[in-house]
Parts: structure tokens; sequence; C-alpha cells
């Protein structure tokens, strides 16, 4: 059985290494006792390609300055999205804008192709921002 594990290189990109399970566990024998008890998952629900946007999403802030002068992401857009449709719309519309360039644009519509509309996150339904802050 070989074991299939991702590598990032300097340019960010992703490249599969083929490792088989016995010279795994010898180099990484913690890291293999923790995949095979599974104890220790995480669901990853969403995916950002650019990692400025993913850093900014990931700060840890208190609930009460969470959304203080908070500005929503073409990301946060289009999680109230419920079809790629309306995903490539909203693209469409920061990238007319200039709100978005053209290669991030492209970026994003290929992840909506590739992956769909759900694959930046969850949907967020109304009065989200007053849910997560607490006011609602």
């Amino acid at each position: 059985m070989l074991l299939y594990v991702s590598l990032a290189s300097s340019l960010l990109k992703v490249r599969p290494v083929e490792i088989d399970k016995k010279s795994f566990k010898k180099m990484f024998p913690h890291l293999a006792k923790e995949l095979e008890s599974g104890e220790s998952k995480i669901a990853i629900g969403a995916v950002r390609t650019d990692s400025d946007v993913a850093e900014k999403s990931a700060v840890n802030k208190s609930v009460a300055d969470k959304f203080r002068n908070y500005n929503p992401t073409v990301i946060d857009f289009i999680r109230r999205c419920d079809t790629e449709e309306q995903a490539e719309e909203i693209i469409a519309y920061l990238e007319k804008r200039g709100e978005l360039t053209a290669e991030y644009a492209e970026e994003l519509r290929k992840q909506l192709k590739q992956q769909g509309v759900r694959s930046f996150g969850s949907k967020k339904e109304e009065n989200y921002y007053f849910k997560q802050s607490g006011l609602c």
C-alpha cells in the first residue's frame, strides 16, 4: 500500500510524492500514529488560492473586534451564492470594477469550475454577521 504525501515547493505549487507506508512510519512515527488513530481529524471547509487573503481570514480577533471596519472580500460574496452562475457574476462584476486582478479572477473561476461554489466555504446565510458577533 502506497501513501501519497504532498510537499509544497518554493512557489507553493503542490506536487505529489510517493512513499511506502513502512518508510513513512520510520520517517514520521508520531504523525503516522496520529493518522492511523484518526483522533485528530480536522475538516477542511474552504480553499484559498491567494495566501494574503487566507492569512487575513485566519487572523484571530476578539468577537467584539471581528467585524469592526470589516470590508467583505470576494470570497465573502461568493459564500453567499447558491449557484456557480451567481458566483461567476460576482467575480465578473468585481473584476470589471477593478477590485480583482484578471489573474486572481481567473484563479477564482478555475477553483469554481473544478471544485464548486462550496469550496470557498460554507454558505453565509441571512444575518450571518449579526449571529457571528452575538447580536442576533
